[in-house]
């Protein structure tokens, strides 16, 4: 993820507890925090919204007041809104194994650009809502894509290409739009588990939410939503992102995730969720999450 014309930096830190090595963007800045000893009640606060995510080892985000308490592992992402403080532990950082993670902080100028493209072009009329980033904690595991956008953030900051600026410019709308994303499908779960009769998108998703476990029939859900299958396709495309199958695979692997960190045993989980073979469920968990069904029990398990 990080190119070795930069490693040589950072094997001579300045500090052993997030040593920080930055790269200036129009209206966003890159950082690498290496951790080389392990520490606790490490504050860490941007006056910009500031995009987290792991690259290797583990940290332990915390409020000094006990608001929220959260792991942090690779392949995950913590955004933090602006001026929000949290304190950090390190507890399994050592010389030779650092505990490390990149940052983009971006300028609200950029948030509101992106806002604005999206209340144009994905209106979310019928929600009586637009698009706008909601000032909370965000902690959530990241899929394939925006594992691959920060990866190449990271050759774009570092690298001094001729289009270096632009191509900034690409990848931070990018990663806004992936986190508005986030943020609006989670906003849409809730308002449709709360009021699904507020339309009939709501209804459909109502209906898949508590129906994980059966196998999805799209005529039954067209007919919930009171649309025909092409505008029923769109409209759930336009608002969440993804297919309606897409969605339900999606949406049982975290549910699957939710119970092994409950220490729910894998093959239990497995037909629970839905998954009718253990080896499917078992490729696809591993595809979606970087490790096994029982990697993962085991991870948050200790």
């Amino acid at each position: 993820m990080i190119k070795e014309s930069i490693h040589q930096q950072r094997r001579t830190p300045q500090v052993l507890v997030e040593n920080k090595l930055s790269f200036a963007g129009d209206n966003a800045q890159l950082s690498i925090y290496d951790t080389f000893e392990q520490a606790e009640a490490i504050n860490l606060v941007s006056d910009q919204l500031m995009f987290c995510g792991m690259v290797s080892g583990k940290k332990i985000m915390h409020s000094n007041h006990g608001a929220y308490h959260c792991d942090f592992f690779p392949h995950e992402s913590f955004v933090m809104a602006p001026n929000q403080a949290v304190a950090i532990d390190f507890p399994t950082a050592t010389f030779n194994q650092p505990t490390t993670c990149i940052a983009i902080e971006m300028s609200d100028n950029r948030i509101k650009q992106v806002c604005d493209g999206l209340n144009v072009n994905a209106p979310l009329d019928t929600y009586h809502q637009e698009w706008h980033y909601q000032e909370s904690l965000v902690h959530t595991h990241h899929n394939a894509q925006t594992q691959a956008l920060l990866d190449r953030m990271v050759t774009i900051f570092t690298e001094n290409h001729q289009d270096r600026d632009f191509m900034i410019d690409l990848a931070v709308r990018e990663l806004i739009a992936r986190l508005l994303r986030h943020q609006t499908r989670d906003f849409i779960i809730s308002h449709s588990l709360s009021q699904p009769d507020h339309n009939g998108l709501n209804a459909a998703i109502d209906y898949l939410l508590l129906n994980l476990h059966e196998e999805m029939n799209i005529d039954e859900l067209c007919k919930i939503a009171c649309m025909s299958r092409t505008k029923f396709y769109n409209e759930f495309k336009r608002h969440l992102g993804s297919s309606p199958a897409e969605f339900l695979f999606q949406t049982r692997l975290k549910y699957a995730a939710k119970l092994l960190k409950n220490n729910g045993a894998v093959t239990q989980t497995c037909y629970r969720c839905g998954f009718k073979d253990s080896s499917h469920f078992s490729r696809s968990f591993k595809n979606f999450y970087g490790m096994t069904p029982t990697q993962y029990k085991q991870r948050h398990q200790n």
